[in-house]
Parts: structure tokens; sequence; C-alpha cells
């Protein structure tokens, strides 16, 4: 019995990492095929970008951790408004990154450990190599929704947890503007793009 439900995990972790890869290397190939589009038609770049990651990122949930307590405080719409400000946020902001480096790094996706506690829970491991020879360490949270399906809920660079830190930044954006959930949100993009993530990670 305790061979077999060994066998089962080890199956489990590995059906998890062949998944991340095949979307994670799909998402790089397509960002390679799109690059003249964010230079000519950005609009239509974070459209087709938005559509290539919908079934492997759930937005919604990320979104909504990042709102945190806050989140009871808004309206249906409200939260749909900031769903689609979250997402801008991190094209506008990674886009050009990744548009110019796209040709430049290697994506290895090493492991993953399904929660032997919670089996609709996980984590995947990866490393991104640099063309320069820079590696960087990559963590995918990961979450199998009702329809049986796996989506990435957080991210953890160099032990940076993104899902943390944006939170953080939301909750000083409602300090800083008086509980003004509106106008949090509709200053998104500029809270993000303050928010000096290279230097926690290179720290």
């Amino acid at each position: 019995m305790l061979a077999l439900m060994l066998s089962l995990n080890v199956s489990a972790n590995e059906e998890l990492r062949q998944y991340v890869d095949e979307n994670t290397q799909r998402l790089v190939q397509q960002l390679n095929e799109e690059q003249g589009l964010f230079e000519s038609d950005p609009e239509a770049f974070y459209k087709r970008m938005d559509q290539a990651m919908t079934d492997f990122v759930d937005f919604r949930r990320i979104a909504a951790r990042v709102m945190g307590r806050y989140a009871r405080q808004t309206s249906p719409e409200q939260r749909d408004e900031f769903v689609e400000r979250f997402k801008r946020s991190l094209f506008e902001s990674y886009a050009q990154a990744l548009v110019g480096s796209a040709d430049d790094f290697e994506i290895n996706v090493k492991s993953a450990s399904v929660n032997p506690n919670n089996d609709d829970r996980g984590s995947v491991d990866m490393e991104v190599t640099s063309d320069s020879g820079n590696r960087y360490q990559i963590s995918y949270s990961m979450y199998r929704n009702s329809d049986g399906v796996w989506l990435m809920e957080n991210v953890i660079v160099e032990g940076v947890n993104l899902g943390l830190a944006f939170r953080d930044r939301f909750a000083q954006e409602m300090e800083s503007r008086r509980g003004d959930v509106d106008e949090v949100i509709s200053n998104w993009g500029d809270a993000v793009a303050s928010l000096n993530l290279d230097d926690e990670m290179d720290n």
C-alpha cells in the first residue's frame, strides 16, 4: 500500500511538472512570435497574450488576494475593473523587458510537488538562465479548480513572494489614499511601477 501511494504521488508530481513545462514553453514561444506586434500594436499584443495566459493563470484569484481584506469593501464592478488594471499593469511593467530578451533566456522546469495533504495544491520549481549565464530560481504556486484544471495562483522569484509584495502595496495605497478604492484602482499602474521588485530580488 505504501509503495502504491508513493508511486501515485510520483506520478502526480511528474504530471504537474510536465503540464507546467508545456504551458510555460508555449507562452515563451508565443511571446517570441508576437514580438513585432508589441511594437506595432500594443493593444493587440495585450489581447493575444491575455488570451494565451487565461487558461493557465488565474488572474481573478490573484487580484482578489492582492486586494486582501479590502476586497469585501468593493462592488463586483470594482473587482472586475481591478482585475483588468492588475493584468494591464503587469504587461506594461514587464512586457518590454520580456520582449527584449525573449530569445535570450532558457527555462528549465525542474520539479513539481503536489501537496500530500491536499492534492488540489502544488508547487513547481524552475530555473531561468539568461544569455549571460545568470540563473534565477522561480516557483509557481498552483491549484486545481473545480473543473480539474491546474492554474497558477502565485509566483515566487528569488525568494520574493510577488503576491505578498503586491498585497502590501495595495494596502499601502489604500492607507495613503484614505480608503478610496476607486482611486487606488485607477492609479494601480503607477503603484506597480513604483514597486521596485528588481532591487528586492537582488537583495
